[in-house]
């Protein structure tokens, strides 16, 4: 027997679980699948199990795609404060942390009961369990299996993700769907994600656990490509921090990333300090803005030891110069095992920005984390989860 539905949802996640709810509540008969046993399990463990549920700064330049104005519109017609006002409507407490970032005071637990509860309203049918046995196409209708049963309906959401964080069950099955279907895909790479360093480096990882305030920059990508200031830190492998897994997702192999270690002294600052405290060493003036082992790190690889007047002027120039332009060239990343997201994905120019079904597969949609639409940290991608979830939930 296969049983009917006006839509089937692919994925328990953010955007699968709000897509299934925004349809449900339209008066769809949904069915919403998840081969995992427990829905929103990305969800739970974000934001330390808080949930930085969205970001108040949401805008299309906080995304990377290869089709980089696709994410305007269905993030306009769906805002943060939109979700927000959904997230209050349920009684749930929350709170700002740094940078616009949006978090529940208890427990992510809340936005998971939240989505479900969304669900129910819509009489959502949610069934875990279960992998995908396969799916065809044929006479308008998509044919789902999924353990002992089978499914069919005119409307099909790919809403399964990215295959970052792999132990939660995560895989490239979205892709493998959009191919069988014709749609091209953008090379999948980890995001937001901590940076190697090779040997050259090795002094640095002896600072594993020291992190501080950088701005961090991808060298030589021009006046356009963003600079994060924020932490960076010190890992046995590389490095890591928000900073860095920021500037992750615009790194490629061979580019060099810059951190500017002092980011509030103003140009000149060494030589006013040489007139201003002559007897003053340049690890303790350091040591005022940065960890002291990470200020006798810099002090050994800059070679400059003594007080700041017997150095000289270029001396003291060459190495403001290098702080504030600090070189690592990473070898690699710690992969999608560690990476937070996956930038690339479903090929965004096959798809309508309006309402995410495929340009040439009619009833075919395709939402989230998905698509080549890559957020930056801070709740950006879970907004990202909820206009899209949202914009294919009113077109189905």
């Amino acid at each position: 027997m296969i049983d009917s539905y006006d839509a089937i949802v692919l994925g328990a996640g953010a955007a699968g679980l709000f897509c299934a709810a925004t349809a449900g509540q339209r008066g769809r008969r949904v069915l919403l699948l998840d081969h995992a046993e427990q829905v929103g399990k990305k969800i739970l463990i974000s934001g330390g199990g808080r949930c930085n549920f969205t970001n108040i700064h949401t805008g299309s330049d906080r995304y990377l795609s290869q089709n980089p104005h696709f994410a305007k519109s269905a993030l306009s017609r769906y805002t943060a404060q939109d979700f927000l006002a959904l997230v209050e409507s349920y009684g749930i407490a929350w709170h700002e942390k740094t940078l616009g970032q949006l978090f529940c005071d208890q427990s992510a637990k809340q936005i998971v009961a939240m989505l479900l509860e969304e669900c129910a309203r819509g009489g959502v049918v949610v069934h875990c369990g279960d992998a995908i046995g396969g799916v065809d196409h044929a006479d308008g209708a998509y044919r789902v299996r999924y353990g002992d049963h089978e499914a069919s309906a005119p409307a099909l959401v790919i809403a399964t993700g990215g295959p970052s964080i792999p132990k939660m069950g995560a895989s490239g099955f979205a892709y493998d769907l959009a191919r069988q279907f014709g749609l091209k895909v953008v090379q999948p790479r980890p995001a937001l994600v901590p940076l190697t360093l090779p040997g050259e480096d090795t002094l640095f990882r002896e600072l594993s656990g020291v992190s501080t305030e950088v701005i961090a920059r991808i060298e030589g990508k021009g006046k356009g490509a963003p600079a994060f200031r924020e932490a960076a830190l010190f890992t046995h492998r590389g490095l890591s921090g928000p900073a860095i897994l920021q500037i992750s997702s615009y790194w490629q192999r061979g580019d060099t990333v810059t951190t500017q270690f002092v980011p509030d002294r103003a140009e000149g600052w060494l030589k006013q300090a040489k007139r201003d405290r002559p007897k003053a060493t340049l690890r303790k003036l350091l040591c005022e803005d940065l960890p002291d082992r990470l200020s006798q790190a810099l002090c050994d690889r800059l070679g400059l030891s003594g007080d700041l007047g017997n150095l000289s002027d270029k001396a003291l120039g060459a190495a403001e110069a290098k702080l504030a332009r600090w070189p690592f060239v990473p070898d690699g990343s710690e992969g999608f095992a560690k990476a937070e997201v996956t930038a690339g994905g479903i090929d965004t120019r096959g798809i309508s920005s309006k309402t995410m079904e495929a340009l040439k597969v009619p009833g075919l949609y395709a939402i989230g984390e998905a698509v080549d639409v890559t957020g930056w940290l801070g709740g950006y991608n879970f907004q990202w989860a909820w206009a899209s979830a949202r914009a294919a939930g009113l077109a189905i």
